[in-house]
Order: structure tokens, then C-alpha cells, then sequence
């Protein structure tokens, strides 16, 4: 039997499930096409950040060639004491690289560096995998630690990486890992030496599916289930998916009858008996009666730093670049349009965004939003910031109105909406032919994470890129308000029928 080329990377893929590998081989063409690249950068990011915790450190550069990174390696661990990042190892057709190693001359440490705010249990596997092949070369590990992202550190002007960053000594865990894993990897190899490209492996799915990650095999491996089916059911826990799924309760048909949550078993009467809108027109009517002009319909779009940018900032804070904002100011009046995108170089850049929403919105009306939760918990992020801003955002948080309360409290349902109460589903059940509301039909951006990752990415463009994407960002966000304004014109309509 030929020993498999095992990573750490491959070796946690397939603790997670050991289909994952023969998928990646033989059934490649069903991964997605778009990866999400942001997570990968921010990995890269703050693994390039943690390798300066212990000062100078020589590292083994990138080579599609192991033995020049492991022969590399080699000659830096002669040169002890020292730091060493990416050291790159193989035992028996295993290899690691280790993300910071200390070489003492007593012994060597391990530290595995995570973008993570916590420790998962595949994070111990990770770790424990690299013990095990260090040890069986012959190195004294003395240590084997989890670097990690503090969210709790605030920063200053400056940056300080140790307090950025925390450092949990796993040792005695992996320490009690290594039959484990010395066990699992003869079933790997076992596993994917008895399964040719011909002969694909029974895996049936669970919640290993999701559990530590989402993975990218899961159209493939649910293709044959019917449609719509269990995990079709929004709000549901894939917990009690699962259970029924376990049952042999999968189709729509067969859970009909089951004792289920009243708005699961209303989204599979909808999608059997394609019944007609349900709407409480007391529920739109309070909302309508609710509002106050001038009437102001915003969005905004944020994303999130790993390592913090700005000053006062935490760890994957949500941070606001960008909002639309249309406005009604009477009934007469005509529709008003206003924005703002921030400039990806601006130090200040959350109290510019306030200030000029601030100016945009200088009356008491409504402040239209849908989700008021995420709006509001901005806003009182930035009024704890500033607190000269402070009235105002609380100003706009006294003035909110949540537009999504009748969707997601199924006082207005659709079969088209499938359960869910997110605008990307509400929008086309309310105005399926409106090729103006489309949101598939924007040029680059269509998501709020793609929104997200693309104002990410501008400091890596071109100026004639950043203005593309800068257009794109614009064009999206002001679908969002927009949707908004024809929401409530649908509203308006429904309680006149």
C-alpha cells in the first residue's frame, strides 16, 4: 500500500470527512468557482503579523518543491537558538509546515496561528498533527500552543501585537491526541487506497457536513434528494434537519403531517398547495402609520479587519464605509438620492461616514431601515466612539423603523419568499418581472459579503479597478435603499386592495 500525501491542511479535511479528499480528486468540477478569498487573506494577513511576536525570525519561503523548503529548514535548525516561521517537515509521507517554531538548543516549540477570536477543536487537531510528526522525527517538542485573535483588545493609535494576540498552551491535549492520530492516519490511507476514481466511497451526509466548516461538496452529495427538501426550510436548526432527515422525513410531502414549528409547516403548505399572499393589512397598517416625514430609506454596508485599522476599533469590528439613502420629504415630494462611499485611505473613516449621514439627515423623520439591529448597533458603536456624535446617532436609532418586522413575523408571506424574510427573497416575491430589482442583474457586486470583500481589496487595485469597483459598490447599495422605497409603495397598495 502506497502511503498518502498527507498536509495538515488534507490531514483536518478529512477529519471533518474522509470523502473530502477523494471529492477534491475525482470530482473537482463541483467545487464552486467563487472561493471566498477574503478569509484566505485574512488568514495570510495575520499569520504574516503573528510571525514578529518573539522579534527576528528567518523563514522558509513558499516552494512548489518540499524538499528545497524542508531542506531549508534543515540548515536553519543547525543555527539554534532562533525562530524559524513556515519550518516545513515530513515523516512517512506526512508533512507540515509550522506556522512560528522555536528552536531551542534544549528542544523546539510549536505555534499554530489562527485569524480566529477562539479555540476549535480542529484547531487541536491541526496542532496535535504537527506534534506528531516532530516527535517521530525525533524532536524534543517542549510546547505546542494556539495563537490566536483577542477581540477584547481595543487599539490606539498604534498597533500592539501582543495584545492582539493570545497564546493558549495545548500541549498536554496533544500530548493525548497522538494514538489518535497515528490511528486515523492509517484509515486515511486505507481509505483512499481502496477507492479509485471508479469506485466512489459511501458517505452519507451529517452534521459533519457543516461542523468545522461549510463544505463545498454539499450540492454534490445532497443532488439526489428531492426538491424542495428538509434543508429547504429556513430558521430550521441543521440539527432538526437532520433528525428528520435520519427519519426518512425529507420531501416537503413527507413533513407535512410532521409536529413542526407553525411557520416551517406554513412554508411547506405554501410550496404544496401554492397558496395565495397572506397578508395582515393591520400589521402593514401599523407600520405605514408609524412612519413621519421626511422619510429616510438607508443601508449600510460594513466589513471587518482582523487586524484592526482604526484607532478605537476591535478585532472583526463591523466597520461602516458606506450607506444610500433615499428620501421622501412630504407626500409631493419627488424621490431624493444621496450616498456615501468612503475613501479606503481615510484614517477617520467612521467619523466621516457619521458626519456625513449626519448632514444628509438633518430632520426628526423616519429612519427606514430593514434589520433595524445591525443599523442600530452601529450607530451606538459610533456615538461610544465620539461622543460629540453620540446625540445624534441616538437621534437616528429614537427615529428607526424596521421595515422587515412583517416579513419575518409572517404577517406578510409569499410562496416565492421560501420561508425566508431576507430582501433578497422578499424583493423578487413582490415584484418578480421588474428586471429594475433585480440584483443578479448588477455588474459586479450582488451581496452584501461581496460588497464587503470588494472595498476590502481596493488598496490592491489599480486606480482604474478601484473605480470600477467603487461604481459597483455604489450601484448595489442603492438597489438596497430602492428595494426599501418599493416595499413600502407595496405596503401603501396592499391596505387600499
Amino acid at each position: 500500500m502506497n502511503n498518502v500525501f498527507l498536509s495538515k491542511s488534507s490531514y483536518c479535511k478529512c477529519v471533518q470527512c474522509e470523502k473530502i479528499l477523494w471529492l477534491e480528486k475525482y470530482k473537482s468540477e463541483y467545487l464552486p468557482v467563487n472561493t471566498n478569498e477574503s478569509n484566505f487573506k485574512t488568514g495570510m494577513e495575520v499569520g504574516e503579523l503573528a510571525k514578529g511576536l518573539f522579534g527576528d525570525y528567518e523563514e522558509v519561503y513558499y516552494d512548489k518543491n518540499l524538499s528545497v523548503r524542508i531542506e531549508k529548514t534543515k540548515n536553519l535548525l543547525l543555527d539554534k537558538p532562533n525562530i524559524i516561521a513556515e519550518a516545513s517537515f515530513t515523516y512517512n509521507n506526512n508533512f507540515c509546515s509550522v506556522d512560528i517554531l522555536k528552536n531551542d538548543s534544549d528542544g523546539v516549540e510549536i505555534y499554530e496561528v489562527k485569524s480566529s477570536t477562539k479555540i476549535k477543536d480542529i484547531y487541536l487537531d491541526d496542532a496535535s498533527y504537527q506534534y506528531y510528526i516532530l516527535t517521530n522525527l525525533g524532536f524534543n517538542v517542549k510546547n505546542v500552543s494556539i495563537v490566536y485573535v483577542n477581540n477584547e483588545y481595543v487599539r490606539g493609535n498604534d498597533l500592539d501585537i501582543e495584545q492582539l494576540f493570545k497564546i493558549e498552551d495545548i500541549t498536554d491535549i496533544a500530548i493525548e491526541k497522538q494514538a489518535e492520530i497515528r490511528n486515523y492516519i492509517d484509515f486515511i490511507n486505507d481509505f483512499i487506497n481502496s477507492h479509485n476514481g471508479d469506485n466512489e466511497p459511501e458517505k452519507d451526509i451529517g452534521k459533519h457536513c457543516f461542523d468545522p466548516y461549510s463544505c463545498s461538496f454539499w450540492n454534490y452529495c445532497t443532488k439526489e434528494l428531492p426538491k424542495p427538501n428538509v434543508f429547504d426550510i429556513a430558521g430550521m436548526f441543521k440539527s432538526k434537519k437532520f433528525e428528520k432527515y435520519y427519519e426518512g422525513k425529507i420531501s416537503f410531502e413527507d413533513l407535512k403531517n410532521e409536529d413542526l414549528n407553525p411557520k416551517y409547516l406554513e412554508q411547506i403548505d405554501f410550496e404544496l398547495n401554492d397558496r395565495e399572499a397572506k397578508i395582515n393589512k393591520k400589521a402593514i397598517e401599523d407600520i405605514l402609520y408609524s412612519l413621519r416625514y421626511p422619510l429616510y430609506f438607508i443601508d449600510y454596508e460594513t466589513c471587518q479587519y482582523a487586524i484592526p485599522e482604526y484607532s478605537g476599533t476591535k478585532p472583526y469590528q463591523q466597520i461602516p464605509f458606506q450607506y444610500s439613502l433615499h428620501i421622501i420629504k412630504d407626500e409631493t415630494s419627488p424621490i431624493e438620492h444621496k450616498e456615501y462611499l468612503a475613501d479606503v485611505n481615510d484614517d477617520d473613516l467612521i467619523r466621516t461616514f457619521a458626519e456625513s449621514m449626519i448632514h444628509d439627515m438633518p430632520e426628526n423623520g423616519s429612519v427606514i431601515v430593514y434589520n433595524k439591529s445591525f443599523e442600530a448597533s452601529r450607530n451606538k458603536e459610533i456615538g461610544k466612539m465620539y461622543s460629540d456624535l453620540k446625540p445624534e446617532m441616538d437621534r437616528f436609532n429614537n427615529n428607526m423603523v424596521d421595515l422587515m418586522i412583517p416579513f419575518k413575523n409572517r404577517d406578510y408571506y409569499t410562496k416565492e419568499m421560501k420561508g425566508s424574510y431576507s430582501i433578497k427573497y422578499v424583493l423578487p416575491a413582490l415584484y418578480p418581472d421588474d428586471v429594475e430589482l433585480d440584483y443578479s442583474e448588477l455588474s459586479l457586486i450582488h451581496k452584501g459579503d461581496e460588497a464587503s470583500q470588494a472595498f476590502l481589496s481596493l488598496k490592491y487595485k489599480t486606480p482604474e479597478e478601484q473605480e470600477e469597483i467603487r461604481k459597483a459598490l455604489l450601484e448595489y447599495c442603492k438597489l438596497d435603499t430602492y428595494a426599501m422605497v418599493k416595499i413600502w409603495e407595496n405596503f401603501r397598495e396592499v391596505i387600499v386592495r
